[in-house]
């Protein structure tokens, strides 16, 4: 794995973690009861952004870090996800 695959990977599931934990836990404007004048009531009240940062960092580093060893170890290469066989070489006839 080059080390621009490996900060890629990392941007990737960083990406898809705070995808995911944006709207966790998240309350409105209108479920609080304070609107701000300006904003629609639907935006969020408290959206705790920098805890939920801070979670998708550290979780998303132990992933990145299992999926690399994963890859770097060998344990899982691009031939055992070929399950259609289009990767074998094609013999001659």
């Amino acid at each position: 794995m080059t080390i621009t695959a490996a900060i890629v990977l990392y941007a990737v599931i960083w990406f898809m973690g705070l995808f995911i934990a944006l709207p966790l836990r998240m309350k409105s404007q209108a479920e609080a009861g304070r609107v701000v004048p300006g904003t629609p009531a639907s935006a969020p009240d408290n959206p705790r952004l920098r805890a939920k940062i801070l979670w998708v960092t550290l979780i998303g580093t132990v992933v990145w870090a299992v999926i690399c060893g994963v890859i770097v170890s060998g344990l899982l290469t691009v031939e055992d996800l070929d399950f259609y066989g289009r990767m074998r070489a094609a013999s001659p006839d």
